[in-house]
C-alpha cells in the first residue's frame, strides 16, 4: 500500500531552483506547490564535475529535497548519465516518478520493473526537429515508443500531442494539460535597450531553423519599418543559420543575445507592438502563453501547436510573403492590433498555474494510488482534459 504521505521524484531537468528552461520552470514551481500540500518531494538536480567526489547527494531547499548528481562528463553524454543515475536512485526510494520529456526514456523499463509508478510528461515531436542528424532523430524516435509503452500514463500539452501520441497508447493512458502562466504585475518596469514602448516587435525564441526565425527577419527586413525587431536568443559566428539570420536583417534588426533576467524579459512583452513566434514543432509553447498573459498581439507560424495556443484573432503565416503581410497589418491596423491584444488576455485564461498544477497533482495521485486530493475552491479550467487527449 502507498504510504500516507504522498511521494514524488520529479526527473528529467537540469535541477532547480530554475535557470534554464520551461521544464526546469515548472519543475519548481510544482515542487514548491506539492511541499506546500504535504507531499514529500525530491528533484533530481544534474551537477557536472571534473572529478566526482559525492555522486548522488541530497539537501533540503524551502521543503523539497534537491537531489543532486554528479557528473564527470559534458554534453549528451553527461545528460545520459545523469538520466541513468537519477533512474537507478529513484527505483530504491519509492514514490510515483515524475518524468519531464522522453530524452531518458531508455532507461524507464528499468525503473519500471524495480517497482516504479511513471508519469511522463512526452513533451514536443523532438523526432521532427530538423535540426537534429537523422541518428539523433532515430534515437528520439525510438526514445518517444519506449517512454510510451514504459509509463503508466502520459501527459500531452497540447491536444495535437495527445492525438500524435493516441498512435502509441490508448488514449485512456493520455492526459491533457498545458503549460501554465501568471498575468503580469500591475506595475512593469520601462522596456530595456533603449527601446521605446509600442515601437518594437520582439521574438524570444532559440535562434533554430525550426522556429522559423531567418523568415521573420527576412520579412521584418524586406523595407524600411519605421520599428524595431527585437530578436532575443544566443548568436555564434560558427554557427552557419546564424550567420544567415544576421546577414538577412537591417539596421532596425536588434539581437541582444540571450537575456535571462526576468523582469526584463516580462517588460519587453508586454511593452512590445507585437510579439513574433515561428514554431512549428511542439505542443503548449511557454513562451507563447507568457505572451498571451502579456497582452500581446501575436504574429505567429500557422499549424496546429499555435493555433491551439493563441486561437483566432491572432494574426498567423506560413511563409515569408505571408509574414510580410501579417507585419504590414500590424503596423497598419491599431484596431486590429487592440482586437488581438484583447483576445490574447482572454485565451491566456486557459492556462493558469492553479489550474496546471492541480490537474498534475490529480495525475500524480492517479499513477500513485493516493487518495484523490481535498476538494479544491477553485476547479480545473476548461483546456484541462484529465481523462483524454480531447480537444480545448
Amino acid at each position: 500500500m502507498p504510504s500516507q504521505v504522498p511521494a514524488v521524484l520529479i526527473l528529467g531537468t537540469r535541477g532547480i531552483p530554475a535557470a534554464h528552461g520551461g521544464f526546469e520552470t515548472f519543475a519548481e514551481r510544482f515542487a514548491r506547490y506539492l511541499a506546500d500540500r504535504g507531499w514529500r518531494v525530491g528533484v533530481y538536480c544534474q551537477r557536472e564535475v571534473e572529478r566526482v567526489r559525492t555522486r548522488v547527494s541530497s539537501r533540503i531547499w524551502d521543503g523539497i529535497e534537491l537531489i543532486t548528481v554528479e557528473v564527470g562528463l559534458t554534453g549528451p553524454a553527461a545528460t545520459l548519465a545523469f538520466d541513468a543515475i537519477c533512474a537507478h536512485d529513484a527505483a530504491r526510494r519509492g514514490g510515483v516518478c515524475l518524468v519531464l520529456g522522453y530524452n531518458g526514456a531508455v532507461f524507464l523499463p528499468y525503473l519500471r520493473a524495480r517497482g516504479g509508478r511513471i508519469l511522463t510528461n512526452m513533451d514536443g515531436i523532438e523526432w521532427r526537429r530538423p535540426k537534429w542528424p537523422l541518428p539523433v532523430r532515430a534515437f528520439f524516435y525510438v526514445s518517444e515508443w519506449i517512454a510510451a509503452w514504459s509509463s503508466h500514463r502520459l501527459v500531452a500539452d497540447h491536444p495535437s500531442i495527445a492525438d500524435h501520441l493516441a498512435g502509441r497508447r490508448t488514449r485512456r493512458a493520455i492526459a491533457t494539460i498545458p503549460y501554465g502562466g501568471d498575468p503580469p504585475p500591475p506595475e512593469v518596469s520601462p522596456p530595456p535597450l533603449g527601446l521605446e514602448a509600442g515601437r518594437y516587435l520582439v521574438s524570444i525564441a532559440r535562434i533554430e531553423p525550426d522556429n522559423n526565425i531567418l523568415t521573420l527577419v527576412e520579412a521584418f527586413s524586406s523595407r524600411s519599418r519605421g520599428v524595431r525587431l527585437v530578436v532575443l536568443g544566443t548568436m555564434s559566428v560558427r554557427n552557419a543559420y546564424h550567420r544567415a539570420v544576421e546577414a538577412a536583417a537591417s539596421p532596425e534588426v536588434l539581437f541582444p543575445g540571450a537575456i535571462y533576467e526576468a523582469d526584463q524579459v516580462q517588460a519587453l512583452r508586454v511593452h512590445a507592438l507585437a510579439y513574433l513566434h515561428g514554431h512549428t514543432v511542439g505542443g503548449t509553447n511557454p513562451s507563447l502563453v507568457e505572451a498571451l498573459w502579456a497582452g500581446n498581439a501575436v504574429i505567429a507560424h500557422d499549424n496546429p501547436f499555435n493555433r491551439g495556443t493563441a486561437g483566432d484573432g491572432q494574426f498567423y503565416f506560413t511563409d515569408r510573403a505571408s509574414c510580410e503581410v501579417a507585419i504590414d497589418r500590424v503596423l497598419a491596423d491599431a484596431d486590429a492590433v487592440a482586437q488581438a491584444r484583447a483576445t490574447a488576455r482572454r485565451r491566456a485564461e486557459r492556462f493558469r498555474w492553479d489550474d496546471v498544477l492541480a490537474a498534475y497533482e490529480d495525475e500524480l495521485r492517479r499513477v500513485g494510488g493516493y487518495p484523490p486530493a481535498e476538494r479544491r475552491a477553485v476547479p480545473v479550467a476548461g483546456p484541462i482534459e484529465a481523462a483524454a487527449g480531447t480537444g480545448w
